[in-house]
């Protein structure tokens, strides 16, 4: 057993695909362990002393095996749709498949979502059929029953039509069918995980402290962790929603400096790399015109006793050279450009080809967290543009990409229009 950097412990892989044990998880197995243990030494007296322990502790094992296959079942899925699965992790409420990506229509996004319920709905057909042909009450029977009554319960429960459960990812596949809209259809799945998550808190507190029944608080916490993950779907799709409307010049900033490109290499550096404590990108121009991006690395290249009379031009990478993108390009191909390409920045340019401004992942941050009045502070941002890496709450990539996936589905399945010569 490996501890993962996450604090989750890697019990080993299936079908290639890491298999991790949160340490909450733990605490299930004792309990279901326990519970069993107790109730099963009170309905079979007549069991050898010890067996409901043993057979409460195996129940709580295939109860984990139960899970995986489940999450395995989305998980194999999505893998044949072409989607990278990173992990399956185990935890207190049960299980989750990390996932890359968004599937690309709805049907397939149905297909992933029921497959884990399937599975589940299959364990208990065949755990019913097997116990029928067992010795009745006995330690075996009683447990194919019970794991086999656990899957169907596991079944379900996740087509509850709402998210983050497996039900909810079915009500977002319909209404992004209906709708046409991917987003759309994550809201209605989100909102309405919110409403069952309230109703789960409010009911779980009232069993709670009203009846007296301690088991309310289980529903309590299930309620609690259903509102936050609903929560944190409705996020997600108001940042994908933003990054649809933000173009390069939304984001760009003017956080660079023109050189004339005929300096020495000598004036440049004194002038502007000695006297400043941070650098920014240079851009060299002569006779009114943009020359390039003054390469900064390329000042190793040259003897230092050539700075006096060779020119900034010298270490000047042409705009055709450089990564650029034009004032109107969405923030989403930007993103995807600054991490495919391992880019610190890139160059935005005008209709003019003149440059008009520069963006760097704090730029890219810094137009979302404007967009929707996120509590991004300057600070936040300054250390973003110096590390060159985004929050880890914060994963634009992913998102940039499951965006641009959106807009390339919607543009292959919209109708094409041929266009009619008149002429002659």
């Amino acid at each position: 057993m490996q501890q993962s950097s996450n604090a989750n412990w890697q019990v080993g892989a299936i079908f290639g695909i890491p298999l991790y044990v949160d340490s909450s998880w733990f605490l299930i197995l004792a309990l279901v362990t326990f519970a069993n243990g107790v109730s099963w030494q009170q309905l079979y007296p007549n069991w050898i002393t010890g067996t409901p322990w043993l057979v409460g502790f195996a129940m709580a094992l295939l109860l984990f095996v139960s899970v995986v296959l489940h999450e395995l079942g989305h998980s194999l899925v999505a893998r044949s749709q072409g989607i990278k699965v990173n992990s399956i992790t185990l935890f207190l409420f049960g299980g989750i498949a990390s996932i890359e990506e968004e599937a690309k229509t709805p049907e397939h996004a149905f297909q992933v979502a029921i497959s884990g319920p399937a599975v589940s709905l299959s364990i208990f057909l065949l755990l019913s059929l097997v116990a029928e042909f067992t010795a009745t009450e006995s330690p075996l029977q009683v447990l194919l029953q019970s794991l086999g009554e656990i899957n169907l319960v596991l079944a379900v429960f996740n087509l509850i039509p709402g998210l983050p459960l497996d039900g909810g990812q079915i009500l977002k596949a319909l209404v992004w069918k209906v709708t046409g809209n991917r987003l759309q259809g994550v809201r209605w799945a989100a909102r309405v995980g919110q409403a069952l998550g309230w109703i789960a808190v409010t009911l779980g507190l009232a069993f709670t402290f009203l009846l007296g029944e301690i088991s309310g608080l289980w529903v309590t916490m299930l309620g609690w962790f259903g509102l936050r993950n609903a929560y944190i779907y409705e996020r997600y799709t108001q940042l994908q929603e933003a990054l649809l409307q933000l173009k390069a010049q939304d984001a760009m900033s003017r956080d660079f400096r023109v050189v004339d490109a005929n300096k020495s290499l000598r004036q440049f550096t004194e002038h502007y790399l000695l006297d400043t404590m941070r650098r920014s990108a240079y851009f060299a121009a002569a006779e009114g015109r943009y020359r390039g991006l003054v390469d900064l690395e390329g000042l190793n290249t040259i003897e230092r006793s050539q700075w006096e009379i060779q020119p900034v031009q010298i270490v000047v990478r042409s705009l055709q050279q450089i990564p650029t993108v034009r004032q109107d390009t969405p923030m989403t191909e930007v993103i995807e450009r600054l991490e495919s390409e391992h880019l610190p920045l890139i160059t935005v340019l005008s209709p003019a080809d003149a440059v008009a401004g520069i963006i760097d992942r704090g730029d890219a941050v810094k137009a979302l967290a404007h967009k929707l009045h996120l509590p991004i502070s300057e600070e936040d941002i300054r250390r973003i543009k110096e590390e060159g890496s985004y929050p880890s709450s914060l994963q634009l990539p992913a998102i940039a990409r499951t965006v641009m996936a959106d807009v390339i589905t919607s543009q292959s399945s919209s109708p094409k229009v041929s266009r009619v010569n008149s002429e002659p």
